[in-house]
């Protein structure tokens, strides 16, 4: 099994759901997504795999890049949306765990276990 986690150390959350994981017995692998660049087409394998059509629920909508930006704006598609990631990682929810061709934002933590 070959387990991902979208990880930010320096996030709760994050560390929270890293921590249920490996009490789970699974040692995935660790994505630093901040150290990363995306693709869009990466991102949007990603926000299939969230089961998501909304590009906004994988987005960190109340941090103060996403405002900055202007990504409230209701005239943004997906595309921009995106975009917007692909050039801004820290705009990602964090954490996420990707499982094969699932995925699932650790907010609450527990929720990961639903794809295990």
């Amino acid at each position: 099994m070959s387990i991902i986690i979208y990880h930010n150390p320096r996030c709760s959350k994050s560390r929270e759901t890293l921590a249920l994981l490996e009490t789970q017995g699974i040692h995935p692998k660790i994505e630093l997504y901040l150290q990363k660049h995306y693709s869009v087409a990466e991102l949007q394998q990603l926000a299939e795999k969230l089961g998501i059509t909304d590009i906004r629920l994988m987005m960190r909508v109340k941090d103060e890049l996403y405002k900055s930006l202007n990504l409230a704006d209701s005239t943004l598609t997906n595309e921009d949306l995106l975009n917007a990631i692909s050039e801004h990682s820290a705009l990602l929810e964090r954490p996420i765990v990707v499982n094969g061709d699932k995925a699932k934002i650790g907010r609450p933590p527990e929720s990961v276990l639903e794809i295990l």
